[in-house]
């Protein structure tokens, strides 16, 4: 997103010789803005400085509605501040113009791996979120006292259940669960953020 014409057709040519780029344009923060929520996810090339919202504005706005979006800053007039400011931001890189080319495409294939390892982290916890909602109350907080390093006779005592109940409780939750050891219920169970 450049508010330069000519600036932002050049990159666009340029990225348009990588076939696996769908390449979308916006001549500025606020046309961008207006659009995000119907983005897939995927790689912004902010310029800092822009007509309405600034680079700096996007990136904030992307970060605080937590879009599935990964910003590379490009600036004409950086420096170290506002490059440590785009980083604590979240953007993954900060380059200066007149770029290398290459590195451009470097930085967008960093990205976008981040932006896969990211898809791929969050397909993981909400399955691991879904298999968790399967799980009976009671089921939840037998595997509650498992995380927490209890024996089953604690776990029934403090349930005020029979030790056997907690079992039937431990084996359907690990039937439920399609796992056959404890560590594999308690990585689920991290994963779905049950615990810390």
């Amino acid at each position: 997103m450049d508010d330069d014409e000519p600036v932002r057709k050049s990159l666009q040519s340029l990225l348009n010789m990588r076939s696996e780029f769908i390449i979308r344009t916006f001549s500025s923060g606020d046309e961008f803005l207006a659009a995000a929520q119907t983005l897939e996810p995927g790689v912004v090339l902010l310029d800092v400085h822009m007509t309405g919202a600034s680079g700096m504005d996007v990136l904030t706005a992307i970060s605080a509605r937590d879009l599935p979006l990964i910003c590379v800053i490009i600036t004409g007039h950086g420096n170290i501040s506002m490059a440590v400011e785009a980083m604590k931001a979240g953007a993954i890189d900060f380059l200066e113009k007149p770029y290398d080319h290459g590195s451009l495409i470097n930085t967008i294939e960093r990205a976008y791996d981040r932006l896969q390892k990211v898809g791929a982290d969050a397909a993981r916890v909400l399955a691991a979120q879904q298999s968790i909602a399967r799980l009976a109350p009671r089921e939840v907080d037998v595997l509650m006292g498992l995380i927490a390093g209890k024996v089953n006779k604690v776990i029934a005592h403090e349930l005020d259940i029979s030790p056997r109940t907690v079992e039937v409780y431990r084996a359907n939750l690990m039937t439920k669960l399609h796992v056959r050891s404890l560590p594999d219920a308690l990585r689920i169970a991290f994963a779905a953020g049950l615990v810390d």
